[in-house]
């Protein structure tokens, strides 16, 4: 439909937490789902990265979120969806957002979850996601719960810019 604006850090609408869709909104999801899924798509066609969006980011606080793994791994609209299930084990990373850019921040998250969502056309779904599907999930789902990773920092040493980042990491 539309490509939409992102909202930065500072927006008060990124802290607040989305409310769930109800089936009788499923018309307008659709539309909604649409501008998240072109939001993202110019995203990374303008920043070369990109695999997921939610609602709130494009000021919408429903509990929707829109994935694209490169990978082919994933793609598509989860409406309502709910981690059900988290791995014992975790992993350490370095996790950037669209409404924070250039800041990459190091998070700790499960290394799999077990995802309960509907789709658009109403139908519940359970996803197993682990590696880099099982992180994204948990990003964009703490946006549904007016969550940012800057809440998920390992450390106050656990910021650096994106810039600085792929300096470092080039050197790897």
């Amino acid at each position: 439909m539309a490509v939409k604006d992102i909202l930065q850090l500072g927006h008060p609408l990124l802290w607040e937490k989305s409310t769930p869709v109800d089936p009788a909104e499923m018309d307008v999801a659709v539309s909604i789902i649409d501008d998240l899924r072109d939001t993202l798509a110019a995203f990374r066609q303008d920043n070369g990265f990109g695999r997921g969006i939610a609602a709130p980011q494009i000021g919408i606080l429903k509990r929707m979120i829109y994935i694209a793994m490169p990978s082919g791994e994933f793609s598509g609209a989860l409406i309502n969806p709910i981690i059900v299930d988290r791995s014992e084990n975790s992993v350490e990373l370095w996790d950037s957002c669209f409404s924070l850019p250039g800041l990459m921040v190091k998070v700790s998250r499960s290394a799999a979850v077990g995802v309960e969502y509907d789709d658009l056309a109403g139908h519940h779904h359970r996803l197993e996601a682990k590696d880099s599907l099982s992180e994204l999930l948990q990003h964009e789902i703490d946006h549904l719960d007016g969550l940012l990773i800057i809440h998920r920092a390992l450390s106050p040493r656990a910021f650096t810019t994106r810039q600085e980042y792929l300096r470092i990491t080039s050197k790897a």
